[in-house]
């Protein structure tokens, strides 16, 4: 038996080799295993492979990153962010996990009683980091890596 709110099976899939450039408004799961930009607003499950790199914004019910995710993240639920996950930019959710081994670079804020619907925060601006990735964004990287690295010791 199924219903439209049923959030467990994958709605939408960006592939491994595929790029999508633009705004994906959806109700379910998405899973990118490819490259995305653009902005995603879901009231479902955003899930980011190994091998998926983003450049966006992210309203979602809940996301799960194991790939690179260059943007804002916006979750009423969790967001999870694996070992293999990489981030540069801000999350507000609920719930932030945050596994050994990940590359963060932004601020988390934790929401509390304040959580808004999904409706409510759809296309806003999570807070004020805006990265600047014009020519030096590898250089970036690498300075968010070594940063870690040096956390670590």
């Amino acid at each position: 038996m199924s219903n439209s709110k049923d959030n467990s099976y994958i709605n939408s899939l960006v592939g491994k080799g595929t790029r999508f450039d633009g705004e994906l408004n959806l109700s379910g799961l998405l899973r990118i295993d490819g490259d995305f930009t653009g902005s995603i607003n879901t009231d479902g499950k955003v899930l980011i492979g190994k091998s998926g790199r983003v450049k966006c914004s992210i309203n979602a019910g809940s996301v799960v990153i194991g790939g690179v995710v260059k943007g804002n993240i916006y979750s009423t639920g969790k967001v999870v962010v694996l070992s293999t996950g990489m981030v540069l930019g801000n999350i507000e959710a609920p719930g932030i996990i945050i596994e050994e081994g990940v590359i963060f670079n932004g601020k988390c804020r934790v929401l509390s009683g304040e959580a808004s619907t999904y409706e409510h925060r759809k296309g806003a601006a999570v807070s004020e980091y805006k990265p600047d990735w014009g020519t030096s964004e590898e250089k970036k990287e690498d300075k968010a890596k070594a940063e870690f690295l040096s956390w670590k010791k």
